[in-house]
């Protein structure tokens, strides 16, 4: 549990990633301040309930940015982008403008710690997809920084897989990976535990860049988990090859799994230690993930992530 007095700045608070750093953090003893677009929506109330200090704000809003960063001790920096869609509306130079402002701002601020979550497709070359390059961006904008900097590159999220449009409504599964190819996931309220030891020991963490993730599955995992989570059969199935050519990210996702830049590669055994309690996708499944599963079961509709 941390002593420390200042608050933690904890950006995304009311989405998955932020949302779970704000209660681990809660949760260790941590003081949280959370900059939200609306003090007043359901999941702003249910962060203050639990212990958050709320600052109103918006990320186009440099000066709202600033004044929730005074004083802080450290800041958790994740940004909406446009390879969730629609939905936020924000373009990959959106997405790069508002990570590096946060970062700039950390530092003109003096926070202590500043922790950026990027994704686990960055690496040495750039992908050619732009809601993954512009992370790269961003992470080389957060390396030069004056400041203590730690990097996370998470996997995919277990939650993205109950998403309409991968066929469970079906009994069936559809993904980017063949059969017998291995992946790495990670369970969101992981991230919040992971991110949270970082803000505990800078020492160990600044200057790191840590690949997260939960679990490795194939897609025959998944036919078994899902089968006995269902209690039907469930049979998985890498996208037709008809799909892929209909939907050009589809394909690209897929290339890039299958050149290993998506497939992950976390050291599970450190992470462990980091985290003794992270999740196995079975786990998940059986816990915190089973009402997503039931829902999936019963949600049809097309497959929405990301953009064409």
């Amino acid at each position: 549990m941390s002593s420390h007095q200042q608050p933690t700045l904890v950006f995304g608070a009311t989405g998955q990633q932020g949302g779970s750093v704000a209660h681990a953090l809660l949760a260790a003893g941590w003081k949280v301040r959370a900059l939200v677009r609306d003090p007043g929506s359901p999941k702003s109330v249910a962060l203050r309930d639990a212990g958050a200090e709320l600052v109103p704000g918006d990320l186009a809003d440099s000066a709202s940015i600033r004044e929730a960063m005074t004083g802080v001790h450290g800041v958790f920096s994740v940004q909406p982008s446009s390879g969730q869609g629609a939905l936020y509306g924000v373009s990959d130079e959106d997405e790069v403008r508002y990570g590096i402002t946060i970062a700039d701002i950390a530092v003109e601020s003096d926070a202590g710690h500043l922790v950026y979550s990027s994704t686990n497709a960055v690496g040495d070359e750039l992908t050619g997809m732009g809601h993954f390059d512009s992370k790269a961006r961003i992470e080389a904008h957060v390396r030069q920084l004056p400041i203590t900097t730690t990097i996370i590159r998470p996997a995919a999220f277990m939650e993205m897989l109950m998403m309409p449009g991968f066929g469970l409504d079906e009994n069936r599964f559809n993904y980017f990976t063949k059969p017998d190819q291995s992946m790495q996931l990670v369970a969101v309220e992981d991230i919040g535990k992971i991110v949270a030891a970082i803000f505990d020991d800078p020492e160990r963490f600044g200057g790191t860049t840590l690949e997260v993730a939960s679990d490795a599955v194939t897609g025959h995992d998944l036919e078994a988990l899902f089968t006995k989570a269902a209690g039907q059969p469930v049979t998985y199935a890498r996208f037709t090859d008809d799909v892929l050519v209909s939907n050009p990210f589809l394909a690209k996702l897929t290339e890039l799994f299958d050149a290993g830049r998506l497939s992950g590669r976390a050291d599970l055994e450190t992470l462990r230690t980091i985290n003794p309690d992270l999740l196995s996708f079975r786990s998940w499944l059986a816990g915190s993930g089973r009402q997503a599963f039931t829902e999936a079961l019963g949600a049809s509709g097309a497959w929405s992530y990301g953009h064409t």
